[in-house]
């Protein structure tokens, strides 16, 4: 049984904060401030800890450094609570160790997912390790180069293409309550297109997405098409992943996905030194929620089309578009990167605005993966 330790100096939020927690099955020890919580954490070295920002005595930024400056507490996790009057104070928390926050007044199911995020982290781990098998295939990706034969890449495309999935011929949806979309956008096309003829810049693309089609097809897509000069996947759980969720593949895919821009990158400076193009590089967005996949008939050509249909799916075209402005490679919702707590590393965090969205995305730059010895 996971024990928590909860520090709050508001006696009704504590206990209702408590209640949660207690109701999902957690022993929670309570303080009403961050010195008396740090001594029960250090007498009963607890699976996560949970604090607000403003409390007497202590406050939790100054618990939260003297948590971490002690070896023998110092690898548990932290969620902080603040209100929004605080949200410009929690780039502070971030930078002194806190593993996520939580911003007041907070729905029960926000707080669930945070706690529940931070206690599977030691799960997660594990199944970083599991990719381990994958770095063979990832060295084979950053060594290949443009003048692969096309007999090579016609037989890595058909044994891929043994695992993608194709329409039954049904009407159903395929609905996912929780899938992860990847969108990845070729940055600079319009001036790319502006330089070079049709031909080259068709060889260009080609370099790419004949790339990011291996990258997406190793690491488990569901789902792929294009969106303009863009890239829509999908990832889902299933069973031939070797038990990796989708989040963590889809991760995993997006870093493959710049290491693919830069070979791309490499290839233009060698067909094309003295035309001045601007640097090839992409820009990805993930996001994680509910997906559905509607079977689309085709009414003039017959076949079946499939579209990734949900708030999910327009989400993550839009972040991808902000987080570029923002100079974010990769940007990954905070929904996306609580199912991947522990597996990835992750930079800036911000409040994103999505044009024609009510509510501001919870985002956050993700720089990598969190390997362990």
């Amino acid at each position: 049984m996971a024990l928590i330790v909860l520090m709050e100096d508001d006696a009704a939020t504590r206990t209702l904060v408590a209640s949660v927690l207690r109701k999902d099955g957690y022993d929670v020890l309570s303080a009403d401030n961050g010195l008396s919580g740090l001594a029960l954490i250090r007498q009963n070295k607890p699976d996560l800890v949970i604090s607000d920002v403003q409390m007497p005595v202590m406050d939790g930024f100054a618990m939260l450094q003297a948590l971490r400056a002690d070896p023998a507490i110092m690898a548990i996790p932290v969620v902080l609570l603040t209100s929004l009057q605080e949200r410009a104070h929690m780039r502070i928390g971030m930078t002194s160790g806190a593993d996520d926050y939580i911003t007041k007044p907070f729905r029960p199911g926000e707080l669930r997912e945070a706690a529940a995020a931070q206690l599977n982290k030691r799960q997660m781990q594990a199944a970083v390790q599991t990719m381990a098998v994958e770095a063979a295939v990832q060295a084979a990706l950053e060594d290949q180069k443009h003048h692969l034969s096309y007999l090579y890449e016609q037989k890595l495309a058909s044994e891929l293409s043994e695992k993608w999935p194709s329409a039954d011929g049904t009407s159903d949806d395929e609905k996912f309550s929780n899938a992860t979309v990847l969108f990845v956008d070729v940055l600079h096309y319009a001036a790319l297109a502006e330089k070079l003829s049709s031909s080259e810049l068709s060889d260009v693309v080609r370099q790419f997405y004949n790339n990011a089609g291996d990258t997406v097809h190793l690491f488990g897509a569901k789902h792929m098409q294009f969106v303009g000069e863009g890239l829509l996947v999908v990832f889902v759980d299933s069973t031939d992943t070797d038990s990796v969720n989708h989040g963590l593949r889809a991760a995993r895919a997006a870093l493959g996905l710049l290491d693919a821009a830069r070979r791309v990158q490499k290839f233009i400076h060698s067909q094309f030194p003295t035309h001045r193009l601007p640097r090839f590089d992409v820009s990805v967005a993930l996001n994680s929620g509910p997906v559905a996949l509607a079977k689309l008939e085709d009414p003039l050509h017959g076949g079946m089309h499939i579209l990734p249909v949900g708030d999910t799916v327009s989400a993550t075209l839009l972040l991808q578009k902000q987080a570029y402005k923002a100079g974010w490679q990769i940007a990954a919702s905070v929904a996306m990167l609580r199912g991947v707590t522990g597996g990835v590393t992750t930079g800036g965090r911000a409040l994103v605005a999505l044009p024609g969205r009510s509510a501001a995305l919870d985002a956050a730059e993700l720089l990598g993966l969190a390997l362990q010895a």
